[in-house]
């Protein structure tokens, strides 16, 4: 969704847009590899957990809030700017769609036309 937010902003007519869309695009992306990253971290935390240290032990229970806690911000930064992709979805939809490529007559094998020897 990021990606594709941020391509369809590159080709938005500057009157549709907003100055604070790259900014904001910007934000969700570093929050999400924050996120992505502290994901890997958890997954390791709990691979490393004593034996029998499964949900609702207070080992597993104590390293989750940790987890918690560490992902908050990033995920208030989706909370407070995720809207941009919403917002630059509909605005793509607003914008006068490119002329369409004219199409070219499909090609013909020369073996089909003129010289063509028959066997």
């Amino acid at each position: 969704m990021l990606a594709t937010a941020r391509l369809q902003l590159q080709h938005l007519p500057a009157h549709l847009t907003r100055d604070s869309w790259p900014g904001q695009l910007t934000i969700l992306e570093e929050a999400l590899s924050h996120l992505d990253a502290l994901d890997a971290q958890w997954r390791q935390t709990r691979a490393q957990l004593p034996e029998g240290a499964g949900p609702g032990s207070d080992a597993y229970v104590d390293a989750l809030d940790e987890h918690h806690a560490e992902c908050w911000s990033y995920l208030d930064d989706w909370a407070c700017h995720g809207r941009v992709i919403l917002d630059i979805q509909a605005a793509a939809r607003r914008a006068p769609s490119r002329p369409k490529r004219p199409q070219l007559p499909a090609l013909t094998s020369r073996r089909s036309g003129h010289g063509a020897r028959g066997r």
